[in-house]
């Protein structure tokens, strides 16, 4: 009898555990993408203004095209047709303004420079598939680098996030399996082969940032540096190339494989306050809170429980969890988000970080959070 007693009352101590954490309201969830990207708009009303921080840069650098990844989800589930055509319409007047063009030009193998081309795609199927030139520079920069037989272009990780979709993308569109096979080579090389033995450790399944972290590089605890933001585009990467290709691609195991094997090392890593330490295996370097990691480890685990890649009661509380810490914490009432590390390679990078404090690039956060966001609102 007493053991029975036990059983129900840990079950009972779990279940008020998990239903502590509330899932997301629809409404509450698409009203504070919304503030969030209104603030960005009002500040930003000319899609085409350069970008001033330590020099001035064109406003189709990565940090730009990431904010238009998130606002092409954001746009994919707003319910009001008002805020879509605005949302579409600034989006077009981006690629207007940089005539559909690339950062560095179109000869460019450089993933970064590449990334605008995701949102270019998606604007070239949302408007109908007849605008051509939409697509021009980025089939050019692709075409370029499957002429030769280079595939080590992505010796960091971030890059993988920033290239691979676009290899999926136009290899389906054009139904050139050409794309498909280099992307696979050049994931299978950084994955294998750069920093030495690659930049993925299968022993813990995540992912050094580039060969500067591989070790005998440590943290201050003696743990292998994982950067948090890092890993994020790695998973957020897997998730956008395992939503576009189809199951009986022959890799497609092993992006899922991979997929599956980073959330499983993810989730026994989050901290009590929901979020993800920018130095993921070290809590006690850098420990505060922030915000584009957890995002798009969110933007992960919600894309896996609403596609059943992933139990969602082994995966739902966690994410709740992230969510609610991060609108709570991050968001300020006008839309600007806090807690954003700035740009960089590894956690001390842009600390010390705070509630107020405005990150060198206010744009990739957004889109790492309207990502987020856009799977969070999805939940069954």
């Amino acid at each position: 009898m007493n053991r029975i007693v036990l059983v129900i009352g840990w079950m009972c101590a779990l279940s008020l555990n998990v239903n502590a954490q509330q899932k997301p309201n629809k409404k509450e969830v698409l009203e504070v993408m919304e503030r969030a990207n209104a603030y960005f708009m009002n500040h930003w009303p000319d899609p085409g203004h350069t970008i001033t921080t330590t020099k001035t840069r064109p406003s189709n650098i990565w940090t730009r095209g990431v904010y238009y990844e998130g606002l092409m989800a954001l746009l994919s589930v707003e319910t009001n047709k008002q805020e879509k055509k605005k949302f579409l319409d600034y989006a077009i007047s981006w690629g207007d303004k940089h005539k559909w063009g690339l950062n560095t030009g179109n000869k460019t193998r450089n993933a970064d420079n590449q990334c605008a081309g995701q949102t270019y795609y998606d604007l070239y199927v949302l408007t109908g598939r007849k605008n051509d030139y939409m697509l021009d520079s980025i089939k050019e920069s692709l075409g370029r680098m499957l002429a030769t037989n280079k595939v080590d272009d992505w010796s960091w990780i971030d890059a993988i996030q920033m290239g691979m979709p676009l290899f999926v993308e136009l290899g389906l569109e054009f139904k050139d399996t050409n794309y498909l096979h280099r992307a696979y080579e050049m994931y299978s090389y950084t994955k294998h082969v750069h920093g030495g033995k690659g930049l993925l450790n299968s022993a813990d399944n995540l992912w050094w940032r580039d060969k500067d972290f591989v070790p005998p590089y440590k943290e201050p605890n003696g743990k292998d540096c994982y950067w948090s933001r890092g890993n994020g585009w790695v998973l957020a990467a897997l998730v956008r190339v395992l939503d576009k290709l189809p199951k009986t691609d022959s890799h497609y195991e092993e992006y899922l494989t991979d997929y599956k094997a980073m959330c499983k090392a993810l989730l026994p890593l989050q901290r009590e306050d929901g979020y993800w330490n920018v130095s993921l295996k070290d809590p006690s370097n850098f420990g505060g809170k922030e915000l584009t990691g957890t995002s798009l480890f969110v933007y992960g685990f919600a894309y896996g429980i609403n596609n059943h890649l992933l139990p969602a009661d082994e995966y739902a509380p966690a994410l709740y969890k992230a969510w609610n810490a991060v609108t709570k914490e991050c968001v300020h009432p006008n839309g600007f988000l806090g807690w954003v590390q700035g740009t960089g390679k590894e956690p001390k990078d842009g600390q010390p970080l705070g509630y107020d404090k405005t990150p060198d690039f206010e744009d990739y956060g957004l889109g790492c959070f309207l990502l987020a966001g856009s799977e969070v609102y999805k939940l069954k």
